[in-house]
């Protein structure tokens, strides 16, 4: 195998999705109004909660860090929540409910109305994702959506943000440049910076 021309193979691939999303106004509208939601939400007191299994998890627990943390600069945290992070937590719920409800239950115990849910499936079909769209949707909490072009999620969600590919890879890459977004617009909106 040559390496170098795999390598540049793979960054050109990326690049394609990437351009596709960046083409897509349907989805870029989307990414838009989910910014806009968890704005409305920060500013009305609320908190995001977010999941997703194996690397969608990582990307949970990303996209909370950056709210809580910080993104571009420094400013007050924001709350958030992954539901993929305490250990005690996810093998007590499996072991008692079922791995299927995973996150459900977390949202029953951690979440209110006016909360964002958003959980990451690059298949969108994940279970305990799906579940916990639904259980949410009866909280009161806003429910956006992660994933590719397949998968019933974007079907039973208030906001799916699906990227036109259906390969894992460049899905979760798209994901994590996606949550930055969004990110970044809560930053400056909620703490605006001069500097910036």
């Amino acid at each position: 195998m040559d390496y170098l021309d795999y390598i540049s193979t793979y960054i050109d691939s990326s690049i394609a999705v990437k351009q596709k999303l960046r083409s897509n106004k349907l989805v870029l509208n989307k990414i838009s109004a989910v910014a806009a939601v968890v704005v409305d939400a920060y500013k009305a007191g609320n908190k995001v909660l977010l999941a997703g299994n194996g690397g969608s998890a990582a990307d949970a627990q990303h996209i909370a860090a950056e709210f809580v943390s910080r993104f571009f600069y420094d400013r007050p945290g924001l709350p958030a929540i992954s539901l993929t992070t305490d250990t005690s937590m996810l093998t007590a719920i499996g072991n008692d409910y079922g791995y299927e409800n995973l996150f459900a239950r977390q949202l029953q115990a951690q979440s209110k109305p006016g909360d964002i849910f958003i959980g990451i499936s690059t298949s969108g079909n994940s279970k305990n994702v799906v579940n916990a769209v639904k259980n949410a949707k009866a909280l009161g909490v806003t429910t956006v959506v992660f994933c590719g072009e397949g998968g019933i999620l974007k079907e039973i969600c208030d906001y799916a943000i699906c990227v036109p590919s259906d390969c894992t890879p460049y899905i979760q890459e798209c994901h994590i440049c996606i949550g930055h977004i969004i990110c970044a617009i809560v930053e400056a909106e909620i703490f605006p910076n001069e500097n910036a």
